[in-house]
């Protein structure tokens, strides 16, 4: 974690390094939050937008963070409903937000921890990890409607609109998932958490562990399905 901050210096603009330590540093408390939403006043107190915005950028064109935009509606194409003022990002991967909230790997598997509810963060930050590496697609979002309603990741799959709601654990209540599918109607969604892979019509429930291959389960559920 030191080597990459220490690197800041080393190839970013003088004038923009301290602000890319600020929002580097504010990536564990902007994940904690309830709504993820980034909040520039989370990086430093009384940080503006355009203030900042070189340094978000810098960071982002480093592939040092993943950052995915805000949508306001579940159909094609996606970019057309992105909210440009409204975005989550996320370190590079799950062992950079793991380190920087100084939490050691064997508490992880700890069902008991005291962190337990921060494991959401680190599942987003997982899943999202899996979905970039997999370059599912160019886009990643989120969507919500408001304060109660938010499915954590939404893309574009052949012409088709998949809502991804991320589960740390065994429980599969997936209620904002819900409310996006009675809204949009998209053919195929995916719900990760440790259960068992299997299909409920155009629902995946897809294991944490699988995926790294979700093109290919999205592309055989399609097939079956007749909507390729």
């Amino acid at each position: 974690m030191f080597s990459y901050e220490n690197d800041f210096s080393k190839h970013a603009p003088e004038n923009v390094v301290p602000k890319i330590h600020h929002i580097w540093n504010s990536i564990p408390s902007q994940l904690a939050k309830e709504n993820k939403k980034f909040v520039y006043g989370l990086a430093r107190e009384g940080a503006r937008a355009r203030e900042y915005e070189d340094a978000l950028l810098w960071l982002k064109d480093s592939g040092l963070i993943r950052k995915t935009g805000r949508v306001s509606g579940g159909r094609i194409p996606l970019k057309a409903y992105e909210d440009l003022k409204a975005f989550k990002i996320y370190y590079l991967d799950v062992g950079l937000l793991r380190v920087s909230c100084e939490i050691e790997p064997d508490i992880i598997l700890d069902e008991q921890a005291v962190f337990k509810e921060f494991m959401g963060s680190l599942t987003e930050q997982f899943v999202l990890q899996e979905l970039r590496t997999a370059q599912i697609a160019p886009g990643i979002y989120y969507w919500s409607k408001n304060a109660r309603s938010e499915v954590d990741f939404i893309f574009q799959y052949h012409n088709n609109i998949i809502p991804v709601e991320a589960k740390a654990g065994l429980s599969v209540h997936a209620q904002s998932l819900r409310v996006f599918c009675k809204k949009y109607e998209p053919k195929l969604a995916i719900r990760t958490s440790l259960r068992s892979y299997r299909t409920d019509g155009g629902l995946i429930n897809l294991p944490l562990y699988m995926l790294w291959n979700c093109k290919t389960v999205l592309d055989e559920e399609a097939l079956s399905q007749g909507i390729r």
